[in-house]
């Protein structure tokens, strides 16, 4: 079985790595011992430290600080979300006359009250904090309040 050079080269960066499985290394190995100029640049690759990253270390306190604000944040998200549903469900209550099979009459009971405009209003608050929290913690901000 013939093998095309490309496919070779789509196999390398898997064997450079260490990554492919014995059958690849063993293809890939005989391919290259036909080819020379090939296994050069493979040993040139191999040779070379692509995940030359820089080291970062971070201190144990700022961590552990960072973890407590995201830890918070969760809290706070979590709690925001019940209440946000309770009051705007609860604000949205509504009451239906049905006679003869038809719905006679149907509103909101928000035009009857002005308590559930409160509990609408609560509602509202609820969920604008919610959303600035999720913000918060999806863009990596987790500093205080």
């Amino acid at each position: 079985m013939k093998i095309n050079r490309e496919v070779i080269v789509d196999l390398l960066p898997v064997y450079v790595s260490g990554e492919a499985s014995p059958a690849t290394r063993t293809l890939v190995e005989e391919y290259l011992s036909q080819y020379p100029e090939l296994m050069e640049q493979v040993l040139r690759l191999k040779s070379e430290d692509h995940l030359d990253f820089p080291e970062v270390t971070v201190p144990p306190e700022l961590a552990m600080r960072s973890l407590r604000r995201t830890k918070t944040l969760l809290a706070w998200q979590r709690w925001l979300f019940g209440p946000g549903v309770f009051f705007t469900l609860f604000s949205l209550s509504f009451e239906m006359n049905i006679s003869g099979g038809r719905i006679r009459e149907f509103h909101f009971l928000l035009r009857d009250s002005p308590l559930f405009a409160s509990f609408l209003a609560i509602g509202i608050c609820c969920w604008i904090a919610y959303f600035v929290v999720r913000r918060r913690l999806s863009s990596g901000l987790t500093g205080p309040f």
